[in-house]
């Protein structure tokens, strides 16, 4: 959506329906050692290229939170080496990554060592309204912390409670993103001039997270935000924003941050690991850990929650303590059993005998009572989106709701809006539009079916909309491929 934005970042959007019957908790027995992980995060700029998919194999961390990968990411990892990706959660692994019980697609477990793991959360918050752009326009900083707290700390509280519930629980946990909000640890009054003479602001993500017992791994290596201020936005790739830094990788629990380091462009002041060739308006951020990883508890993990009819999903299992046998049943539209003989293991299930819709995920104790459950989402091959407005016909300034079902819950698909005499998404030029997951798209977990109500909150212009015909487009990731559309008029 570059044509009439400045930029757009993408973040996640997801499955949602619930998961019960287990725990998250670690089992009791402790991990035997430490273990030395590479993180990086790295937002690759829609959809990346080969010069950033050279760099991510160059720098061969363990784990990656990509951004702004959006579907491509399968290809990214077959380029990069990694062999095992998860879309929704836009990972890239030299581990299996688990979507557990109870995870809701808000975050993964990543088995480290065989039935150890440790936890991950990665996510993109929306980009408007920035806050550094508004100070510099001379908003009060009053109202750009509240629009702050709107925007983007709303969505940050969708994923808080699963980050302080897995650090009680005893999980290290990695938190990346790009969260497109300073640190308050970067904004003091030391380093004013580095900000247009605005000095301490508390912005209200980081402050959030360090509330959380989150370590922001660049500035516990680096303290001193004055000599170090480790900008990775802003200047960047041709991108003329005020430098600032909005990639973090952060980490709680048994976590030990061995260093952490700004990966950019050659000859670029503040880049640690430099590359002559660089893409994306990001630089990324790599931070060498050492890990404690905790046995698995009983769950039932799945490689992917949303597939498509014919996709292959695995099933990771883990029977309660004492069990050495179980079942592995799905049931919904169709209904499929594998019988499991061992206390942990993996089902491979082929989607292609199922029919399309949701399915409950159980594993079966050797009693047949419910130990563990998830959920499965299977879409039809090459669905299209079906797509409704609440009327054909709206009054000037009457707010428009757009619903969908059978969407296919990609992080920043999108609703926008054209003339209906300029409404081809490849070539004209969208007016008002909104993602699918409003401000929390990045934190969200995915839906099938849904709605939005476009109005004067929303992006684009103009708003109201002037008397006319107009096509509403479900747009795919940030892109312009339409999988769906609905006329309307304005009278």
């Amino acid at each position: 959506m570059r044509r009439a934005t400045a930029a757009l970042v993408g973040l996640m959007l997801g499955l949602g329906a619930a998961s019960a019957g287990c725990t998250d908790s670690p089992d009791d027995k402790a991990s035997p050692e430490v273990m030395p992980l590479s993180l990086l995060v790295f937002n690759v700029e829609y959809g990346g290229s080969n010069a950033t998919d050279q760099v991510m194999a160059d720098v061969d961390a363990d784990v990656v939170g990509v951004l702004e990968s959006y579907n491509r990411l399968p290809d990214i990892a077959e380029r990069t080496g990694y062999p095992y990706y998860n879309v929704g959660l836009q990972i890239l692994s030299k581990y299996p990554i688990l979507e557990p019980s109870g995870a809701d697609g808000r975050y993964a477990f990543l088995e480290v060592r065989p039935g150890e793991a440790v936890a991950m959360i990665n996510t993109h918050l929306d980009y408007v309204q920035d806050g550094p752009n508004r100070l510099e326009r001379g908003v009060p900083i009053e109202d750009v912390l509240a629009t702050e707290r709107d925007v983007r700390l709303s969505s940050l509280e969708t994923l808080l409670p699963s980050a302080t519930r897995l650090l009680d629980q005893g999980w290290p946990l990695l938190f990346t993103g790009d969260l497109n909000e300073p640190s308050h640890l970067d904004w003091t009054t030391a380093t004013a001039a580095q900000h247009g003479g605005i000095g301490a602001v508390p912005w209200p993500v980081s402050e959030a997270l360090v509330d959380a017992g989150l370590r922001d791994t660049y500035r516990e290596t680096h303290p001193d935000p004055l000599t170090d201020p480790g900008n990775t936005w802003g200047k960047v790739a041709g991108n003329g924003g005020s430098p600032r830094r909005i990639d973090y990788a952060y980490v709680g629990g048994q976590v030990e941050v061995e260093s952490a380091e700004v990966v950019g462009e050659q000859g670029a002041d503040g880049v640690d690991r430099a590359y002559p060739e660089w893409t994306s308006d990001h630089r990324a951020v790599l931070a060498q850990l050492e890990v404690a990883p905790v046995p698995l508890p009983t769950l039932v993990a799945l490689s992917s929650r949303l597939v498509t009819v014919g996709d292959t999903v695995t099933v990771t299992y883990r029977l309660p303590p004492g069990d050495s046998s179980g079942t592995v049943e799905l049931s919904g539209p169709s209904t499929a059993s594998y019988d499991v003989s061992e206390q942990a293991g993996t089902v491979e299930v082929d989607t292609a005998s199922l029919a399309a819709g949701a399915y409950r995920v159980d594993l079966l104790d050797e009693d047949g009572s419910v130990a563990a459950s998830n959920d499965l989402y299977v879409r039809p091959q090459a669905a299209r989106v079906d797509l409704t407005t609440d009327a054909e016909t709206y009054g000037v300034g009457d707010p428009i709701t757009v619903s969908w079902t059978d969407g296919p819950a990609n992080r920043w698909d999108w609703i926008g809006v054209y003339r209906a005499e300029a409404a081809d998404p490849e070539t004209d030029d969208y007016l008002v539009w909104a993602y699918t997951g409003g401000h929390d798209a990045g934190a969200l977990p995915p839906t099938t079916d849904g709605e939005l109500v476009l109005g004067r909150d929303h992006q684009g212009r103009p708003w109201p909309l002037p008397p006319g015909r107009y096509v509403a487009h479900y747009l795919l990731t940030d892109q312009y491929t339409s999988v769906g559309s609905i006329s309307f008029a304005v009278r």
